[in-house]
């Protein structure tokens, strides 16, 4: 226990219950309100990429106490930056492939590619910050952000926008490979100075 937790007693706990792929499709978003307005769904992951994207933030906006975050695509989606501008990251259409054990190995050897994938990740923020919806939290598509590579780059990125907060998935008897990285992304950070 933490001298803080000692002289404020434990560390209060919250349930999250949060749904990712909100702005994939209209159905998606359409689960998302109404388990909102129904149910206990606090928080969604915004897919700012996603093609019914402007759809979910226009429902973000009708729903003042849904926590909305950053659900960043770099797996099985489309970019948010043209094809020119990343073109080792993405196919013929502008979009991110599924080989994510290949596409790991060159984030994490390939300096172009990992330029190329700041680039993107920066994009993304940015496209969400011009919805002007606060930044809830960040994740990524199919757990990504769980790479070293991409986690460094959210972290180092994500402070310029105001990440406070990273969705860490938790599976009992999960690999223990990961825990170096989830223990990373656990460590506190301070605030940025945005004075």
């Amino acid at each position: 226990m933490s001298r803080s937790q000692a002289a404020t007693g434990p560390a209060r706990r919250a349930l999250i219950v949060t749904a990712d792929d909100f702005g994939l499709h209209p159905r998606v978003n359409d689960a998302v309100e109404r388990a909102h307005r129904n149910g206990v769904l606090t928080s969604a992951s915004l897919m700012v990429t996603g093609d019914a994207a402007a759809d979910a933030f226009e429902r973000a906006r009708r729903l003042p106490t849904l926590r909305v975050g950053l659900h960043v695509a770099l797996a099985d989606g489309r970019a948010s930056s043209p094809r020119s501008e990343i073109p080792q990251l993405v196919d013929d259409q502008g979009r991110f492939g599924n080989a994510m054990v290949r596409d790991g190995v060159r984030f994490f050897f390939l300096p172009r590619v990992r330029a190329q994938l700041a680039h993107e990740i920066r994009a993304q923020f940015e496209a969400f910050a011009a919805t002007g919806l606060p930044l809830d939290h960040v994740n990524t598509h199919k757990h990504f952000h769980l790479h070293p590579t991409a986690l460094s780059l959210l972290l180092e990125i994500g402070s310029e926008y105001g990440m406070r907060a990273m969705r860490l998935p938790y599976e009992a008897g999960g690999s223990l490979a990961l825990r170096p990285w989830i223990s990373l992304v656990r460590t506190p950070r301070p605030a940025p100075d945005c004075s």
